[in-house]
Parts: C-alpha cells; structure tokens; sequence
C-alpha cells in the first residue's frame, strides 16, 4: 500500500477534459470521476487545473490549528452558516475547479439533498494550511480561484509561521489581504469581524517534513 500511495502522489491521476463542443460537459464528467473516485483513507481527490489531485488529509499535529480557527470562526459565522472541517468537495464551474478546503464556512442550506458536491458559492470562507507538498497550489491556484469566488480566504502558512487573510474577491481575484505572524491577532474582515487569536498555530517542534504533509 505504501508503495501504491507513493505513486498517486508521485504522479496525480489526471484526465483531460473531453474534445466536445460542450465545454461545461467536460467540466461535469471530470467532477463526476472526482467524486465517485475511491482514494486510499486519509487522502482526498480535488480537480485542480483539469487534472484529478489526489493528495493526503491533513496530518495529525494540524489538529490544535484547525479546532481553534474552527471553534473561533463559529462564534462569528453568518446567519444559517456552519463553520466545520469535516470533508466536503466545493465545485466552482465557472473555473471547472472542484476543492476539499481544511476548513470551511459555508450556508448549511446547500448542504440539503443528495449531491455529492457543493456549490462553492455557498461559501463564506474557506481556510487552508499549507504543507510542503501542497503549499504552490493553496499559494496560487487556489488563491486565484477562491478570489473570485469566496468573500474570505485563510492561508495559515505552516512553514512561515504567519497566517495570511485574503477579501474582497473581484473577477481578478481579491482586492485586500494582510498578514501576521502566528501569535499575534489577525483581524478577519466581514462578515465575520472579529480578531482572530493564532497563538494556538504556533508549532513548538518543527515536524518532520515529508512529501505527504498537509
């Protein structure tokens, strides 16, 4: 099984988008693959540049991090949004992308029926934390797209130490971003408002950095 994990995040399976004249057809076939694909446990599959990305879950040592930022969020959320970091696949079809964020807030209305996505613009904010091997994607692929999507975006930057909080998305991404470094308050703009307290994202021991972090 190591070896056969290995590979997936050696080499991502990928798919090409179909030859057809029906672009948002190809976009729907890829999104399907990605949410009926069985990936080994503990790893999640995203579409990210019309390729299929399968990668790790976040690893354990991740968990102090996102119970805070999850626990602090929930006090401020939208009315009718939950703040949760359980899996969910967000699909964006207008950039025929599809994302699996650490953390989400996100209108529990969209979460009614049987999908097996959901519609990124019941998104209010999403987070992610970046590792060794996805930190390039969580810094522009999905910067790019969530700033024209998502009204805020958290990239807690693992191997910096600081935390970044990006709003104001526009059709050329976000408008307005500002960082610290863990420790210090982060105010995270509406419609939350409120500081955000990072003192817990502080890593003590550097963990060991391998291919499969996240």
């Amino acid at each position: 099984m190591e070896d056969a994990v290995t590979a997936i995040l050696e080499r991502p399976m990928t798919t090409d988008t179909p030859d057809t004249d029906e672009p948002q057809k190809g976009f729907d076939d890829l999104l399907r693959t990605t949410e009926e694909l069985d990936t080994p446990d503990g790893f999640k599959a995203e579409l990210i540049r019309g390729k299929i990305v399968v990668s790790p879950w976040s690893r354990p040592f991740y968990k102090l991090s996102m119970r805070s930022l999850r626990l602090q969020l929930a006090a401020h959320v939208p009315e009718g949004h939950d703040a949760d970091t359980s899996p969910f696949l967000f699909s964006f079809a207008t950039s025929e992308r599809a994302y699996g964020p650490d953390l989400h807030v996100a209108d529990l209305a969209a979460f009614r029926g049987s999908a097996r996505h959901v519609d990124g613009d019941a998104l209010s904010l999403v987070a992610e934390l970046t590792s060794v091997s996805t930190r390039d994607v969580d810094w522009q692929e999905k910067l790019e797209v969530y700033g024209r999507h998502v009204p805020v975006y958290l990239v807690l930057d693992m191997q910096a130490q600081e935390i970044t909080a990006f709003w104001d998305p526009s059709d050329h991404g976000y408008r307005a971003h500002m960082t610290v470094p863990f420790g210090k308050p982060l105010p995270i703009p509406a419609p939350f408002g409120f500081d955000l307290d990072t003192s817990e994202f502080v890593v003590t021991e550097e963990p060991e950095e391998d291919d499969d972090a996240e």
